[in-house]
């Protein structure tokens, strides 16, 4: 082999291993891809859109499989907190090899109860703009829970098609640790090949 074949061999290699150590920081600290698999968050997030979710909103920490100490990764430091009506992917706390996502409700120190369909914060009628209602039914843990408090360092999560979404009223609250990030944008939305749904794309998430 040439110096300049020797040259350009290694430049290559170089590049691949400079692109597979971005894409491995990018993943790990910066933002993750997330598809859209199920109905529980109509109408805000569509069955087939992509997100992008920010892994530094909350909390900037180690990945889990570095940092072999902990199983949900070392926190370096805290960027903020996560606020009521953020859309966050966390690990499903009945199966935490499943990512699902959900909006905050509940706070830590909120007490949260759902009345007739409404949902209640410390006694108060939360506003929920959001919510997609299908059925009229008024069904027990469904429609009517709680109270409970959110205990300190947890949330209570709701998917917004309220009737059609597993969340914190079925398995409880979701420890912060247990928090991939938040949603940020909407890159891709498809229900199939000849259904791209083109004005969905770039919805940014506050």
């Amino acid at each position: 082999m040439s110096h300049d074949s020797m040259k350009q061999f290694r430049d290559t290699i170089e590049a691949i291993v400079v692109a597979l150590l971005l894409a491995f920081v990018i993943r790990a600290f910066i933002v993750q891809a997330f598809k859209i698999p199920s109905g529980s968050m109509l109408d805000t997030l569509q069955i087939g859109d992509h997100l992008l979710v920010t892994k530094f909103a909350y909390d900037v920490r180690l990945p889990s499989d570095i940092w072999l100490d902990t199983t949900d990764g070392k926190v370096l430091y805290k960027t903020g907190d996560p606020e009521r009506g953020d859309i966050i992917v966390f690990k499903y706390p009945m199966d935490e090899s499943k990512d699902f996502i959900k909006r905050v409700i509940g706070l830590p120190g909120d007490t949260v109860e759902l009345r007739d369909k409404v949902v209640y914060i410390n006694g108060e009628p939360l506003d929920e703009p959001y919510v997609r209602r299908t059925d009229a039914r008024i069904l027990p843990v469904r429609d009517n829970f709680g109270p409970i408090v959110v205990p300190d360092g947890e949330y209570f999560m709701l998917g917004d098609n309220r009737e059609g979404s597993h969340d914190s009223r079925w398995w409880g609250t979701v420890k912060r640790q247990k928090i991939v990030g938040k949603a940020l944008i909407i890159y891709w939305s498809w229900g199939s090949l000849t259904d791209i749904r083109f004005d969905r794309i770039g919805t940014m998430f506050n």
